[in-house]
């Protein structure tokens, strides 16, 4: 995660990815790009906000708030490369940290 995001973002962020994933459906996902596109809105620079949103679902998938998914199969958080997709998790998404 870069250095400048601070806990307010982290907090948008997350209610962006958890609100996306609600109103899209149980059994579909989004991409990670909806958020930050959504974040900046029409000025079009939503590149520059994809690591902060990938290391935020990251965190929320360790949480197991939602999965990471490539080609529709959950992946571990961090491991490899290329897109993914994001989606509630199974179960709820709506526990906390793990004990």
């Amino acid at each position: 995660m870069t250095d400048d995001l601070n806990v307010l973002d982290r907090d948008r962020i997350a209610a962006l990815v958890m609100a996306l994933c609600a109103g899209r459906g149980p059994d579909r996902s989004i991409c990670p790009s909806e958020v930050a596109r959504r974040m900046t809105g029409d000025d079009g620079d939503w590149r520059r906000l994809m690591p902060d949103v990938r290391a935020v679902a990251h965190e929320m998938a360790a949480d197991r708030r939602i999965e990471i998914t490539r080609r529709g199969v959950p992946v571990q958080p961090g491991v490899g490369r290329g897109p993914i997709r994001l989606r509630i998790a199974r179960g709820g998404g709506t526990s906390g940290r793990r004990a």
